[in-house]
């Protein structure tokens, strides 16, 4: 029997904590023995004496990004204050929580977060626009958004890499890079700040010494897929540094789909004395990708891989097209439409992010931490009508104190710390004209986005079974922008110019309470009050429900106040149970909609006054026979509007969608997997799984009138584990994947649309809906991904 955690992981700030304290040497000794993949971290009771002064030699160097661990880790007593704020972006006590070991995604293919993410609850998935862009969800927060991340903020070894205005992009992680996952969810502005309404995601590059050498890999499938990639990694003295870099490129299974993208990922530190250690972290991604259109539902079911879509002229049925202005800025010279591969859709993006973090022990129990990033993100996205082109660098500075000590004769961890973050906004919009031209200017935004404000938290060992923790962050948000707009008249197109500003200022607060209360060795019972808040963003302030430029500044912030109630059971080292129900109210929620295909802008952000969420989060593992393990995530989400009134025609229309279902949601999500490896014997290595995914239907309009329909997937993998005798080589490692094997058709992507009223105001039915275009991706069909790895000495 061993005493452990599932969801809510170990403490970012109080390891020491009294809910571990009833672990024994002995059980400690058992639960090391179980189950790898979802990460328990158990440790040990700390000692309420003060610690003695560590050496360089005995410190574990970079704290920010530790070596990843088995399921479960003891770790030795007492904690170094410094290690606590390194994991503090792991698992903050009293909050639900996963780690994905890099075990579960190793030995296969892993191109992107889609493929890795699964294996949490709380995670949903949808495709973005671009090979290894995805809308990452957790409980259901970004499933309603267009494109990109938004409503949780991601970290990477404890570095932001969600500029300040929440929006993140999955382009730049290949799953290659990392050792660990963290999953943090639940509402978390106290601790994370703006946008951490639906949790956060920390990824954990692998630890120089752990590489301990350099490896190489190669990956190659079906659609013309490959993706090369190296790792290197040392420690030398007080130096640890880890290198990965990537190239990968494909057709696309989609027509006008391919990619080819390059991806860099470096983290150094270098412990300079006893006391400071500096902390340096690199990424840059650049990605020239090509963009099918989006379909619509009835679109999808007849060529949902838009086979045939070469020109308009010659398109197959069922092919997206889009209007061109001619001359490239209005009709008076006719239109065209085009398709997707004649307009050259697609992007060519870059981005870099340079970070550097230093830490300082005052004595055995405080530590001062400071941490700078800088942030650019350049885009050149001719996704449609229109294209984007922009430059938004951001610049992110923040500063904490973590203290140990006894306070009130309790174990007591303090925290407190401030920050500053801050971008500047500058985007134009042209026209696209046919062939792929850039037409003349639309529109231009200007502005910054800007944050500040302080974050609190206190952690106290109330008793041996119990911990309370509380915490509060309070931040000023500022927005100011300037968007001009130009419109043409006549075959020369004479220019009118529209000026629209906006310069608002926000200020919320986040409180959270949390408790946890170790029963026995076999049971953790945890409950927690938190809220979350998220701003608008810049360009969010001039888009109209049609896509046109207007005045769109009224949005307020979104918050939300969740309550959490679970429980970890883990009977013996073989069986882990974690379970957790929640409950989170919305105000103003920001909602996000697809606009109609040929706008200027593709999707429109409105606030729905009142909102409930609802659901449950499940993750289960059983190893059964010492080479057969069972691991399920599941997720049942129930969110409907309960105060909400959609105006439709400019306000004309008005529809009560209080009681409906928030578009986007799937309200059932699983992931199961069997998975079997050799152990012992002549066949030491060879393990295979496989692996089972089914997502619910879910409503894509308001008026919940058009549903997307579900699916279920089946995939299997073959791999081998090969240590070798040789001077140079250290391990060979093989697998062979098969993806989609019984060929499904299914909707990876649906953006929500809008609901449409004939002119007599009746809302118009599915029948219509399933013609709206701008919505739907199509997932893989079946994919066969063969690769190797070899580590060298």
């Amino acid at each position: 029997m061993f005493c452990s955690r599932i969801l809510s992981g170990a403490s970012a700030l109080a390891l020491h904590s009294a809910l571990l304290a009833v672990c024994t040497d002995a059980a400690a000794q058992t639960a090391a023995q179980t189950l790898p993949g979802i990460t328990v971290e158990a440790p040990r009771r700390a000692q309420a004496s003060p610690r003695k002064k560590r050496s360089v030699a005995h410190r574990d160097a970079p704290r920010s990004s530790p070596r990843p661990q088995p399921a479960v880790v003891v770790r030795p007593s007492p904690v170094s204050t410094d290690t606590q704020l390194a994991i503090l972006h792991q698992a903050p006590t009293g909050q639900p929580q996963t780690t994905i070991g890099r075990d579960l995604f190793a030995n296969r293919p892993s191109f992107s977060v889609a493929d890795v993410l699964r294996d949490s609850p709380g995670i949903s998935i949808k495709q973005g626009n671009g090979p290894r862009d995805f809308g990452i969800s957790i409980r259901g927060s970004n499933a309603r958004n267009g494109f990109a991340i938004r409503n949780l903020v991601i970290f990477d070894d404890g570095f932001p890499v969600t500029q300040p205005d929440g929006l993140s992009r999955s382009d730049l992680i290949d799953p290659r890079a990392y050792g660990a996952i963290d999953v943090i969810r639940g509402p978390s502005s106290a601790l994370y700040g703006n946008y951490a309404t639906g949790g956060a995601l920390n990824f954990r590059t692998r630890r120089g010494a752990e590489i301990n050498g350099v490896e190489y890999g190669v990956d190659a499938g079906s659609y013309g897929y490959l993706n090369n990639y190296l790792t290197a990694g040392k420690k030398v003295g007080n130096f640890e540094g880890s290198l990965f870099a990537s190239d990968a490129r494909g057709d696309g299974f989609l027509g006008n789909s391919w990619f080819n993208t390059q991806t860099v990922n470096f983290l150094g530190t270098l412990q300079a004395t006893p006391d400071d250690r500096f902390t340096f972290k690199l990424i840059n991604n650049t990605l020239d990708t090509r963009l099918p259109i989006r379909s619509s539902l009835n679109q999808f079911y007849i060529n949902p891989f838009q086979r045939g879509c070469e020109t308009a002229a010659t398109a197959a049925p069922g092919c997206g097209t889009i209007t061109l202005f001619n001359n490239g800025f209005n009709a008076a010279n006719g239109i065209s439409r085009e398709t997707a591969e004649q307009a050259r859709l697609g992007r060519n993006d870059r981005r870099t992010i340079v970070g550097g973090r230093w830490e300082h022990d005052f004595d055995n129990q405080t530590t001062w931490r400071n941490q700078f990033v800088f942030d650019d993100r350049n885009i050149n996205q001719p996704t449609g009508t229109t294209s984007a082109i922009g430059d938004y660098p951001s610049y992110n500075f923040m500063s904490d104190l973590v203290r140990r000590s006894d306070l009130l004769g309790m174990d007591s961890t303090s925290y407190l710390g401030a920050f500053y973050n801050t971008l500047s906004w500058s985007g134009d919009t042209y026209s696209v004209a046919p062939g792929g031209t850039r037409g003349r200017l639309q529109s231009n935004v200007t502005g910054e986005h800007t944050n500040y404000g302080v974050r609190a938290r206190e952690e106290l060992r109330l008793t041996n079974s119990w911990t309370a923790i509380a915490g509060i962050g309070w931040e000023t948000t500022h927005l100011n922008g300037v968007n001009t707009s130009y419109t043409y008249t006549g075959q020369t197109g004479i220019t009118t110019t529209t000026i629209r500003s906006t310069d608002r200022q926000f200020q919320n607060t986040a409180p959270e309470f949390a408790l946890q209360y170790r029963a026995d060795k076999d049971w953790l019972l945890r409950a927690r009050v938190a809220t979350g808040y998220g701003t608008p963003q810049v360009g969010n302030l001039f888009v109209l429900p049609n896509g046109q430029n207007g005045n769109n500044t009224q949005l307020n912030p979104q918050k939300n106040l969740g309550y959490d109630l679970g429980f970890d059971w883990t009977p013996d080292p073989t069986i882990r149970v974690s379970a957790t129900g929640f409950y989170e109210f919305f105000r103003d929620e920001l909602v996000t909609q697809a606009t109609p295909l040929n706008s200027p802008n593709s999707s429109y952000t409105f606030n729905a006054p009142k909102s409930e969420h609802r659901g449950f989060e499940l993750l289960a593992q059983w190893r059964f026979l010492p080479s057969w393990r069972v691991t399920t995530a599941y997720t049942y989400l129930d969110q409907i509007y309960t105060s909400y009134t959609e105006n439709i025609t400019n306000g004309v229309f008005g529809f009560n969608r209080a009681g409906n279902k928030i578009p986007g949601i799937s309200p059932n999500e699983l992931t199961a997997r069997l998975s079997y490896d050799q152990l012992s014997g002549a066949l030491k290595g060879v393990g295979a799984f496989v692996e089972f995914q089914w997502r619910d239907a879910f409503y894509m309009d308001n008026a919940n009138l058009l549903k997307a329909p579900g699916y279920e997937l089946v995939n299997l993998n073959l791999h081998y584990d090969k240590p070798l005798q040789s001077e140079y080589l250290n391990s060979l490692h093989a697998y062979f994947e098969v993806r989609n094997v019984f060929d499904r058709t299914y909707v990876a992507s649906a953006n929500n649309i809008a609901n449409t009223v004939t002119g007599a105001g009746v809302q118009n039915p599915a029948s219509v809906l399933a013609n709206t275009g701008g919505s739907i991706y199509a997932g893989s069909p079946r994919m066969f991904i063969a690769g190797m790895r070899f580590a060298f000495r």
